[in-house]
C-alpha cells in the first residue's frame, strides 16, 4: 500500500508514491548515463582507433550488474540509509565522469600495441576501470530508487526508460554544437539538473545547495583543468592520420567542422602526398608530378582522404595514372555515375575524362557542406558548381537500386580512405557499399555495354579483403549473367597498393581486352584476370599449403619469403624473353620456366581465385585457403573477421601476426570476459546470502533464466538494429542514437501500459512474449528491404521513418521486465527483486559481447533470431517468477 509523507523531511515510504518531480528526476540521470555513454564513445573515435561501443555499453550494464550486488548483500542496510547512499552516489557522478575523462588522457592505450607492448594491456584496463566508476555510480542511485519504489516499478521503469531515449536525441542534436573535446558536458547538464530536481523534490535544500556547486566544479573542472594541468582534451594516438598532419612543419588546419557525422578536419602541408594507387611509371612517363596536388581530409582523425586541388590542364595527364582510369580507356564520353564523392578525386578523374555527365552520390552531409565552404571552393576550384555534375545528397547504392537511369560507367573507387578495415584492426564496421546486393544493383543499373569499376586498397599480406570482395563480385556476376560472367570480368592489381576489378554489361570485345592489357602494362599494373586468360593451376596447393604455413607453421616450413615461379600464369606468346627485366612487369610470366620474372605469390593467388570464381573449384579453394573469403552481403557486410572460427584456439600464440583481425579476435575475448563477469556476479549474492535466497523464494531458476533472456534478447535487438539502421542513416554515430532513443523511448511506454496487465499477466504477458519473438523474425527477414526503400528519402524523412520503424517491437519489449518486477515485489520477494536487476543486466553484457560475433559467423538477421528465441525461452521461466515466496502448507487428513 503506498503511503504519502505527511511531514517535508524525506522518509522511507516518501518513494512509495513517488511525485512527477521524481519521475522527470530518474529520467534525466537516466537520461545523463546514457549520454554518458555516447560522449565516451565519441572520445575514443577521435583519439583511438575505434568508438568502441560495445565495450562503452558494457561498462554500463557492468555498473548495474556490480550495483546490484553490492545492494543485494547489504539490502538491510540500503533498507535503513538509503538516502545517503543515494545522495552520495547521485553527487558522485559528475565528479567521477570528469575525473575518470581526465585521468584517462594520461594513460592512452594505442590499440595497434596491445600484443606487442604489455603496457598497453595495463592501460586498456586502467581506462575500463576509470570509465566505470561514472555508471557504476548512477546505477548505485538507480538501484536504489528502484529497490524504494518497487511497488511502483513500472512507472519508475517508464522514467528510466523514456528520459535515456531522449537523452539520445539530445546528445545527437548537441554534436552541432559541441566538439568531441567538450561532448561531456552535454551529460554533466543533464545531471545537474536531475540532481538539483530530485533533491527540491525532497525540500532537501542544504543538498540543493551543495548539489549545485558540485555541479558547478565539475563543469568547470572538465573545462579549465586539462589547459591548467597540460593534458590533452583527448589523447590521440600518435598513429592516427591527423596525428600526422599536425606534425608537419607547415602542417595547418584549414577547415573544421563538428556534427553527428563525425569530426570533419581538412590539413594542408607541402609534405601532404596522397596518391592512391598511382603507377610507378608517372615518376618517368610526365614531364612533372604535379606539386602540393593534395589537401587531406580526417574524420574523427581517421584518414587522410585526399582531396585534390583544381589541376591545369597541363598537369591533368596525372590521373591516367590512378587506377580510376581504367574504365575510360575503353569507354569515350560516357554518362558517369560515381558511388561516393568521398574527397572527390573519382569524381575529378570522371570529369577529366571526358564524361558527358556524372552524378555523383555522398551521403555525408558535412562532407558536402565542407566542399561548398569557401576554403575548399578555393582548393578544389568549386568542383561541385560544374556544369556536368549532378549531386546526389544519400547512398549512391540505394538510388542506383531505386532508379530507372541507366550509366556507362559506373565507379567505386577507394571509397574507404584508408582500406576496408582500420589499422588495428578495431573497425568491425558495416561495408554496405561493397556487398553481393549492391553489386547487382551497379550492374543494373549499367546501360547495355556499360562498365563497373571498383578499386580499393590492396595493402594485406597474405590476402585477405581483396579476395572477400573478389567472391562478392563474381558472385554477382554470375547472378546477373549465368552464362557469361567469366567474359565479363577484367581484374588487375598492384602489389601492397590497389586492385581494380572492371565489369562489363554484356562482356568484353577482344579489342577492349586489348586495350585494356595495353594500358596495364604502360602502367606496370599486373594482370590478374581477363577473359581467355590461361591458366594451369598445377602449383596451387602448394602455394595454399605455404600460406597456412606462414601464419600457422613452424616457420621452417614457410616458402613465401621469396617470390616463388608461378605455372598458374597465362602463357604469353608475345612475350619478347631478351628485354630487359622489370619486377613489376609480369609479360613473359608463366611462358616457359625461368624465361621472365617471377610471380609473386599473392598475384599467383588472385589468379587462381578468379579462375576456381568463374569456372568453378571455389569451395575448395576458399576451404584451404587460412582466411576467410567469403562474399560479403547485406546480411553479413563485413570485410573484418578473417580468422577463421576453427583457427582461433591457434592464434593465441602467435597474436602478432594478426595485426589486422585484432578487433575480431577482441570481441571473442570480451565475450569470454563478459561470461566469466556474468556468472561471477550471478553467482556472488548466493554466496553473500544463500540461506535468504534458497530457503525464502520459490522459483529461483525459473527466474534467473527469464531475466537472463530479458537481458539477452533486449541488448542483442538494440546492438543489432543499430547495424541494420546504418544502411539508411548512413552514419554509425547517428544509427546508435536514434535506435536507442527508439528502442528506449517505446519501451519506457509499453513498461508504462503493462500497468494494465499486471492483474492478468499470467495469461496475457505469454502472448506478449509470443508476439516479440513473432516481430523479430519477421524483422530479420524483411527491414533489409525496408531501409533500402527508407534510404532514398530525405535525411529528415529517413530519421522519422526509422524512429518509428522499431516501436512496435520495442513498446512490446518493455512490458515483460516491468510485469515480473512488479510481480517480484508483489510476492515479497525483495532479495530476488534486487538479484533479478543484476541478472538482467549481466547477460546484457554478454549480449552486447555477443552481437559482433554472431552478426560477423552467422548475420545480422541471425542476431535477431537469437533475440527471438531469447524471448520464447522466457515465456515458460515466467511462470516461475509467479511462484508465492513460499510452499503452502500440505494439510493432512486422516480417517
Amino acid at each position: 500500500m503506498a503511503v504519502v509523507a505527511s511531514t517535508s523531511r524525506p522518509s522511507i515510504a516518501s518513494l512509495e508514491a513517488p511525485r512527477l518531480a521524481h519521475y522527470l528526476a530518474v529520467g534525466l540521470i537516466a537520461g545523463a548515463i546514457i549520454a554518458l555513454q555516447i560522449s565516451v564513445m565519441r572520445v575514443f573515435a577521435v583519439g583511438s582507433w575505434s568508438h568502441f561501443g560495445s565495450l562503452v555499453v558494457s561498462l554500463a550494464m557492468l555498473g548495474f550488474s556490480l550495483s546490484s550486488v553490492v545492494i543485494f548483500a547489504g539490502k538491510d542496510w540500503f533498507d535503513k540509509h538509503w538516502q545517503g547512499a543515494a545522495t552520495s552516489a547521485l553527487l558522485l557522478i559528475g565528479p567521477l565522469a570528469v575525473g575518470s575523462n581526465l585521468i584517462a588522457q594520461t594513460v592512452p592505450f594505442n590499440a595497434i600495441f596491445l600484443v606487442s607492448d604489455p603496457e598497453q594491456k595495463w592501460r586498456l584496463l586502467a581506462n575500463f576501470l576509470l570509465y566505470l566508476l561514472p555508471f557504476l555510480a548512477g546505477a548505485f542511485f538507480l538501484g536504489i530508487v528502484f529497490l524504494k519504489s518497487r511497488t511502483a516499478f513500472g512507472r519508475v521503469y517508464f522514467a528510466d526508460l523514456t528520459g535515456s531515449g531522449l537523452a539520445g536525441l539530445v546528445v545527437l542534436v548537441s554534436m552541432y554544437l559541441f566538439a568531441p573535446e567538450t561532448i561531456i558536458v552535454v551529460p554533466l547538464l543533464l545531471w545537474a539538473a536531475g540532481s538539483l530536481l530530485w533533491f527540491s523534490a525532497f525540500s532537501a535544500w542544504k543538498s540543493v545547495v551543495a548539489g549545485a556547486a558540485v555541479a558547478a566544479l565539475s563543469i568547470a573542472g572538465y573545462l579549465i583543468l586539462p589547459g591548467l594541468l597540460g593534458i590533452p582534451d583527448i589523447a590521440v594516438s600518435q598513429y592516427k592520420g591527423v596525428a600526422y598532419a599536425r606534425n608537419f612543419p607547415d602542417g595547418k588546419r584549414i577547415y573544421r567542422s563538428v556534427s553527428p557525422f563525425g569530426d570533419l578536419q581538412v590539413y594542408a602541408s607541402s609534405y601532404m602526398h596522397f596518391a592512391p594507387g598511382l603507377s610507378d611509371n608517372a615518376a618517368f612517363g610526365m614531364p612533372e608530378v604535379p606539386a602540393n596536388t593534395y589537401v587531406g581530409m580526417y574524420r574523427d582523425g581517421d584518414g587522410p582522404e585526399g582531396i585534390m586541388r583544381n589541376l591545369a590542364p597541363a598537369e591533368q595527364v596525372y590521373f591516367r595514372y590512378l587506377p580510376m582510369h581504367y574504365p575510360y580507356v575503353i569507354k569515350a564520353r560516357p554518362k558517369t555515375f560515381v558511388v561516393q564523392f568521398g574527397g572527390g578525386i573519382s569524381t575529378q578523374a570522371a570529369l577529366d575524362a571526358g564524361s558527358t555527365s556524372v552524378t555523383v552520390a555522398e551521403s555525408n552531409p558535412m562532407t558536402l557542406r565542407a566542399f561548398r565552404d569557401p576554403i575548399l571552393k578555393d582548393v578544389t576550384g568549386d568542383i561541385l558548381a560544374e556544369p556536368r555534375l549532378k549531386v546526389i545528397d544519400y547512398d549512391g547504392r540505394l538510388f542506383l537500386a531505386n532508379t530507372t537511369e541507366r550509366y556507362d560507367v559506373i565507379d567505386l573507387s577507394l571509397a574507404d580512405s584508408v582500406g576496408l578495415s582500420n589499422p588495428g584492426g578495431f573497425a568491425i564496421s558495416e561495408k554496405y557499399a561493397y556487398t553481393h546486393e549492391a553489386m547487382l544493383s551497379y550492374m543494373h543499373a549499367l546501360a547495355d555495354g556499360g562498365v563497373l569499376s571498383v578499386t580499393l586498397w590492396n595493402k594485406e599480406e597474405p590476402p585477405k579483403s581483396v579476395l572477400k570482395l573478389y567472391s562478392t563480385i563474381a558472385e554477382a556476376a554470375r547472378t546477373f549473367d549465368s552464362q557469361g560472367a567469366a567474359n565479363d570480368i577484367f581484374a588487375v592489381s598492384s602489389y601492397l597498393s590497389t586492385t581494380t576489378v572492371l565489369f562489363k554489361r554484356g562482356g568484353f570485345t577482344e579489342a577492349e581486352i586489348k586495350t585494356l592489357r595495353d594500358y596495364t602494362r604502360s602502367m606496370s599494373w599486373e594482370e590478374v584476370y581477363y577473359p581467355g586468360m590461361a591458366y594451369d593451376g598445377s602449383t596451387a596447393q602448394k602455394i595454399l599449403d605455404d600460406y597456412r604455413a606462414s601464419i600457422f607453421g613452424s616457420g621452417e616450413d614457410a616458402t613465401l619469403t621469396q617470390p616463388a615461379a608461378d605455372a598458374t600464369a597465362p602463357a604469353n606468346p608475345d612475350c619478347d624473353p631478351t628485354a630487359p627485366a622489370d619486377p613489376t612487369l609480369d609479360t613473359c610470366a608463366g611462358a616457359g620456366g625461368d624465361a621472365g620474372p617471377q610471380v609473386l605469390p599473392a598475384t599467383a593467388l588472385e589468379r587462381m581465385a578468379w579462375h576456381a570464381l568463374l569456372t568453378g573449384g571455389w569451395e575448395r579453394l576458399a576451404s584451404d585457403y587460412v582466411f576467410d573469403a567469403h562474399a560479403l552481403s547485406n546480411d553479413q557486410p563485413y570485410f573484418a573477421a578473417y580468422v577463421k572460427v576453427a583457427d582461433l584456439p591457434r592464434t593465441l600464440d602467435r597474436l602478432d601476426l594478426f595485426q589486422d583481425d585484432w578487433g575480431y579476435l577482441l570481441i571473442w575475448a570480451t565475450l569470454g570476459i563478459a561470461c566469466i563477469t556474468a556468472a561471477s556476479l550471478v553467482l556472488l549474492p548466493v554466496l553473500f546470502g544463500w540461506r535468504i535466497v534458497f530457503s525464502r523464494s520459490r522459483g529461483k531458476l525459473g527466474t534467473i533464466l527469464y531475466f537472463a533472456c530479458l537481458g539477452l534478447g533486449y541488448i542483442m535487438v538494440e546492438v543489432g538494429l543499430i547495424s541494420r539502421f546504418t544502411v539508411a542513416l548512413a552514419n554509425p554515430t547517428v544509427s546508435a542514437s536514434v535506435l536507442i532513443s527508439s528502442m528506449l523511448v517505446f519501451s519506457g511506454l509499453g513498461s508504462l501500459f503493462a500497468e494494465r496487465i499486471f492483474d492478468r499477466a499470467r495469461t496475457l504477458l505469454p502472448v506478449v512474449l509470443l508476439a516479440i519473438c513473432v516481430l523479430l523474425l519477421a524483422y530479420g527477414f524483411t527491414l533489409s528491404l525496408v531501409l533500402d526503400w527508407i534510404g532514398a528519402y530525405p535525411y529528415a524523412v529517413r530519421l522519422l521513418l526509422c524512429f518509428l520503424l522499431v516501436s512496435p517491437p520495442a513498446f512490446l519489449m518493455g512490458m515483460p521486465m516491468a510485469t515480473a518486477m512488479t510481480w517480484l515485489a508483489r510476492l515479497g520477494k525483495e532479495h530476488l527483486f534486487v538479484w533479478a536487476w543484476g541478472i538482467n543486466g549481466c547477460f546484457s553484457v554478454i549480449g552486447s559481447a555477443a552481437v559482433p560475433i554472431v552478426a560477423t559467423s552467422f548475420g545480422l538477421s541471425a542476431v535477431l533470431q537469437w533475440a527471438a528465441i531469447a524471448y520464447l525461452v522466457a515465456i515458460p521461466a515466467f511462470f516461475a517468477v509467479l511462484l508465492p515466496s513460499k510452499a503452502p502448507a500440505v494439510r493432512l487428513v486422516t480417517a
